[in-house]
């Protein structure tokens, strides 16, 4: 059977675009079905009906949800080609550790500073800020969180590069002042093709974000 291989998308999306970045890591040609999420196609709410998000993997008419659950697939699935995970189970578990922080802090915590407002904006930038202190220490010297090769936890991670302006600049601080080992890291990874297509552009997020801010009323 061939292999045929679509991606319900959003660009914007920075857990769609870690499964694009896998895609590209692994060499695999697939289709990009971008979804409007203000009116989701019948095929998304078929194919992910518990959750109704994107990203979904749609291999060979089989559905798989929820990005970093996807990167492992694909991973596995497209073994002959260089690794996205470590080989080491101590390794492995080391960076799926790492990827489940970044789920459940960056975006849950980040998209308060244009949600929110008043005492839930400024504890929530404060409380980025103090995962962003996190991730940096364990980053260290290394030039990728999976020392000298991009790896998954770069995966889960790079995707936020996008929202770092958007970050800095609705929670008023600096990411090269305070964190420049990370904003070197961003960048490292950039040179990456398969990063650099799969991003979207800051300022296109940063207008988002606003746009996002006006429609909840909140200035």
């Amino acid at each position: 059977m061939a292999n045929e291989v679509v991606l319900l998308d959003f660009e914007m999306s920075p857990f769609a675009a870690r499964v694009r970045i896998a895609l590209e890591e692994k060499g695999i040609e697939y289709k990009s079905e971008v979804e409007d999420l203000s009116n989701k196609s019948s095929n998304l709410l078929k194919m992910n009906p518990v959750h109704q998000q994107i990203p979904v993997l749609i291999h060979n008419g089989r559905p798989i949800c929820e990005s970093m659950i996807i990167v492992q697939y694909i991973d596995e699935v497209w073994s002959h080609k260089p690794s996205l995970l470590p080989s080491d189970p101590y390794r492995r578990a080391h960076a799926r550790f790492w990827a489940d922080y970044i789920d459940k802090k960056i975006y849950p915590i980040g998209r308060n500073l244009w949600a929110s407002k008043g005492e839930l904006k400024e504890s929530s930038k404060k409380e980025l800020i103090q995962c962003f202190k996190i991730l940096e220490e364990e980053l260290g010297d290394k030039l990728y969180f999976g020392d000298e090769s991009f790896g998954n936890i770069d995966m889960a991670f790079i995707s936020f590069y996008s929202f770092f302006y958007t970050f800095e600049t609705l929670g008023n601080w600096s990411m090269v002042a305070e964190f420049p080992k990370l904003v070197e890291w961003g960048e490292r990874c950039l040179q990456k093709e398969s990063v650099s297509k799969s991003l979207s552009d800051q300022k296109e997020v940063y207008e988002a974000a606003l746009q996002i801010k006006q429609e909840l009323g909140i200035e």
